[in-house]
């Protein structure tokens, strides 16, 4: 394995990385973050229709 392999193979294995801790803060932080968001939206519309419904 000369120098030029073994410095592509360490871009290949930095990329990878990169991706894939990009890839676990997305799925553990981001996505939980925009469905509690959304949830939280569509509740307080929800409540709201109910609310002009009854008055």
């Amino acid at each position: 394995m000369d120098l030029s392999q073994f410095s592509g193979f360490l871009i290949f294995l930095g990329i990878f990385t990169m991706g894939f801790w990009l890839m676990l803060f997305m799925l553990m932080f981001v996505v939980p973050y925009w469905l509690m968001g959304y949830f939280k939206e569509a509740w307080k519309y929800r409540k709201e229709g109910k609310l002009e419904t009854k008055e």
